[in-house]
């Protein structure tokens, strides 16, 4: 099984396509998981090896960013990374990732799908490089420039025993889903395009109406309402009177034109 695992990855890491190819043929999903995986569960050094060489900007967002245990050339971070997964519910949660995204052909369609509609509504947008990783119930998606990292360990289900044992809200498990995945990518990575507005006096309301543009258009890239309130529904309202009205120019608004 091991021989077999290793196997994979290197044909995986040989067959991933430039991103010329990327963008003819839509996303692909990279599993830098399964490499991560096999170096948290077996401290296997070759694994270690691809996560360096073949993923290196995932893996110092990762280490740096998300896990936040120190910088990535720090002589003993490999091993302060290791030991930081030891912990049994980290254990299990990798197992678990391992078993419930076993097959992620439809998942690497669904985005493919999304991310085109999108680029389509954006014209001139890059379509990201997207990638799967292991996080420690930290951050659900990361964006760094046009590289998207899915936390898998954040989409176990809403009844999974580690969320219910750490204390997420009902609200916080309803999205803690394979469902949510897509909308996600698409919501974090357009405030990436789009920013929050930093202004002090109107941070609050400035960033509602923000987060409010965004979750409408992921609505209409999704094709169904996956998030929804009062302001999102005027909102389609408007879209739906002006069904030309530029995306780029939607989301630039300060407010809904009179």
């Amino acid at each position: 099984m091991f021989l077999l695992m290793m196997a994979l990855i290197g044909c995986q890491l040989q067959m991933r396509p430039s991103d010329e190819q990327q963008k003819q043929e839509g996303v692909v999903l990279d599993r830098y998981d399964r490499v991560e995986s096999m170096y948290l569960t077996l401290a296997d050094f070759a694994a270690l090896h691809q996560m360096r060489t073949e993923y290196p900007l995932q893996t110092r967002t990762l280490i740096e960013h998300v896990l936040q245990l120190g910088p990535v050339d720090d002589p003993d971070i490999n091993n302060r990374l290791l030991i930081f997964f030891q912990d049994s519910t980290l254990q299990d949660i990798i197992n678990d990732v391992a078993r419930q995204y076993e097959n992620t052909d439809l998942l690497e369609k669904q985005l493919s799908q999304a991310f085109s509609r999108l680029a389509t509504m954006l014209p001139g947008m890059k379509i990201p490089h997207l990638y799967t990783q292991i996080s420690s119930l930290d951050q659900s998606i990361v964006v760094s420039d046009t590289l998207v990292g899915i936390s898998l360990d954040k989409y176990l289900g809403e009844d999974y025993p580690a969320y219910l044992r750490y204390g997420y809200t009902p609200q916080q498990r309803s999205m803690m889903t394979r469902e949510y995945i897509v909308p996600d990518c698409l919501g974090f990575y357009l405030v990436s395009l789009y920013p929050l507005p930093e202004e002090e006096d109107t941070l609050l309301t400035a960033r509602r109406w923000h987060m409010t543009k965004i979750q409408t258009v992921v609505n209409q890239v999704m094709n169904r309402r996956v998030f929804t309130n009062d302001s999102i529904l005027q909102l389609e309202k408007f879209l739906a009177a002006h069904p030309d009205f530029p995306t780029e120019q939607f989301l630039l608004l300060d407010s809904l034109p009179q």
